[in-house]
């Protein structure tokens, strides 16, 4: 199969053929034309399929059909498809597909989220666009503010709306969803298909086609994974040595704090690795320079927590590092799958110390397969040497040494106007089964100005 038997039009196919694709992956070879018979999707797809274009490419033809046949031209401040995501990076990235892929055709696209100034945005929207993709905090901050209307929207597409959900944005998906006209096309991309993904579909999806490309929680075959077994204190210096002798030339290494990741990147700076941190509290600036800084072979290394890094194609990237292995097993997935895209091979490492066994374990047991393990000459594990404390955790301040906040005060940082996305707009934790905080700043609600104090966070709960 090709992609000239999908029944994209010559445009399109022009644009796939300049990035230099062929044949299209298997979600592409299911849902492009299924998207283009009009119909409802819901599709499960691992990370690295390409399902970006499978919904990217029959989205733009479908918006050139419908304009051509009804005379349609986008009205002031109006949107024709919109493309909801979790993340800033991952927005970023469905708009670069959307920019590429519809460069031959007269269809206009804009992308916006929080972090940066909302001015400019709403400047984008004043002729309308025909493809908007959106964070759902900003897009209400937008829809609030009069500069975007959704009378138009012909289609509706959620990517990867389990992460969303994770991210406790279903609150503001459901606001965004009544905004709607009733008559559009749903299309549905997730990695899972959990209950609370089934339940969303039930309300948003009519008669949809179902598509799962890969099974649940499988990794795939084209990445090798290795586990290496290290004393906690030596992991900067076992990932050092592995850079330096296997010659690594592009790492992308996961942490499981914000605080860990800035740590990690500068020790390996200070060893002489040149290395970037990406998360929640960087500047939307930094995050995209130090991006931009990683795929240009600028920077070395680039640390991140699961959150910044969700969304983020880099094509090639050979290697994968768990500096800590994550708390819930089914983000060891999301991560590996970082590396071997689009039947490209990678290579996923896991440094692990005597704690994480039991992390390791639950892995294994997800991905129903015994991760090979190695002891790097030098650096086997003292089996006697008591605890060391991780790094992260520091001694809680007692409750009085903090101030009650005052009624009314924010947390969120919304004084500055920016939305900041990676958080829960409700104000309550979204709704979850995992054992540990949810990446990403949930808002807290304000304290009553009740001489209460608020509670002291635990050690160790530097969030990522």
């Amino acid at each position: 199969m090709s992609f000239t038997t999908l029944g994209l039009s010559e445009p399109l196919l022009r644009a796939v053929a300049e990035q230099g694709y062929e044949t299209p992956s298997p979600i592409q070879a299911q849902a492009i034309p299924a998207v283009l018979t009009g119909r409802d999707i819901m599709a499960a797809a691992q990370t690295g399929t390409g399902k970006t274009a499978g919904f990217t490419l029959p989205l733009l033809q479908r918006l050139l059909q419908s304009g051509k046949e009804q005379g349609k031209k986008v009205s002031p401040n109006c949107i024709r498809a919109l493309v909801l995501t979790p993340t800033r990076e991952l927005a970023a990235q469905v708009q670069e597909s959307v920019a590429t892929y519809g460069k031959h055709l007269p269809l206009r696209s804009a992308v916006v989220f929080g972090g940066v100034g909302i001015n400019p945005q709403m400047m984008a929207m004043r002729k309308g666009v025909d493809v908007l993709v959106a964070t759902p905090g900003r897009l209400l901050d937008l829809y609030n503010q009069r500069a975007v209307r959704f009378n138009e929207v012909e289609i509706l597409v959620l990517d990867e709306a389990d992460r969303m959900l994770d991210m406790g944005f279903i609150h503001d998906i459901k606001k965004v969803l009544a905004l709607l006209p009733k008559q559009r096309q749903n299309l549905l991309f997730s990695a899972t298909f959990s209950g609370e993904i089934r339940t969303l579909a039930a309300g948003l999806l009519q008669n949809p086609l179902q598509i799962d490309v890969a099974p649940r929680n499988t990794t795939a075959e084209r990445i090798e994974q290795t586990v290496y077994a290290v004393d906690r204190g030596r992991k900067t210096e076992l990932l050092s040595k592995l850079i330096r002798d296997h010659n690594w030339e592009q790492v992308l290494v996961f942490t499981r704090t914000k605080h860990g990741a800035n740590r990690l990147a500068e020790k390996l700076e200070r060893d002489g690795i040149t290395a970037a941190a990406i998360h929640g509290n960087k500047s939307q600036g930094a995050r995209t320079k130090a991006l931009a800084d990683f795929k240009a072979s600028n920077v070395r290394v680039l640390v991140a927590t699961d959150i910044a890094a969700r969304g983020l194609d880099i094509e090639q990237l050979p290697h994968v590092v768990n500096f800590e292995l994550p708390n819930v097993a089914e983000d060891y997935v999301h991560r590996i799958g970082r590396t071997g895209r689009a039947g490209a091979s990678g290579e996923a490492v896991s440094l692990v110390e005597r704690d994480e066994e039991k992390l390791l374990k639950a892995i294994e047991r997800l991905t129903k397969q015994s991760l090979p393990r190695q002891i790097v000459p030098g650096f086997k594990p003292d089996p006697n040497a008591p605890r060391q404390p991780d790094e992260d955790e520091r001694p809680a301040r007692p409750p009085q040494a903090r101030r009650a906040r005052p009624a009314g005060a924010k947390s969120d940082g919304s004084r500055s106007g920016k939305s900041t996305e990676g958080q829960a707009r409700s104000g309550h934790a979204p709704k979850t089964n995992k054992p540990h905080p949810q990446q990403g700043s949930l808002r807290r609600s304000a304290q009553p100005a009740s001489g209460r104090h608020r509670q002291a966070r635990p050690a160790g709960s530097d969030k990522p």
